[in-house]
């Protein structure tokens, strides 16, 4: 993983937060996978969830609440997903911690079920196991 002075989320630019608190600060993600796709992240360089402090914990995610409150207002999706990569094997590309907030539409793809399980997807149709 890279260091601090490579980190992407360390060199942005604080007019490109979409909001921010003393410890943490949210911004459009560079490759949207819909409407609205929001990063929260501290301002301290950490890569894992369970590195931050209880403080930053909470800035993080109250930043979560204020920014999805935004996305309902500007672009009324119908649900969300929240999401963490926390490691190289659970998919972290860069290396500071960073909470995906995701909108969903209804119509968004063609059956949501199982959300966050596809990414394992020969796990995530749980509701199939009976079907057999």
């Amino acid at each position: 993983m890279s260091s601090e002075a490579n980190c992407p989320f360390c060199r942005l630019d604080p007019v490109e937060a979409m909001l921010e608190n003393e410890l943490a600060f949210a911004f459009p993600d560079g490759f949207p996978v819909t409407l609205g796709h929001t990063l929260v992240v501290p301002k301290r360089h950490v890569a894992s969830f369970f590195e931050v402090s209880p403080e930053e914990r909470a800035a993080i995610f109250d930043l979560v609440g204020r920014v999805r409150q935004l996305l309902l207002e500007k672009h009324a999706p119908d649900a969300f997903n929240i999401g963490i990569n926390d490691g190289v094997a659970a998919g972290q590309t860069v290396p500071h911690l960073h909470i995906h907030l995701i909108p969903r539409y209804a119509g968004d793809t063609d059956d949501p079920r199982g959300g966050v399980r596809w990414i394992m997807p020969v796990k995530a149709p749980y509701w199939k196991r009976d079907e057999r």
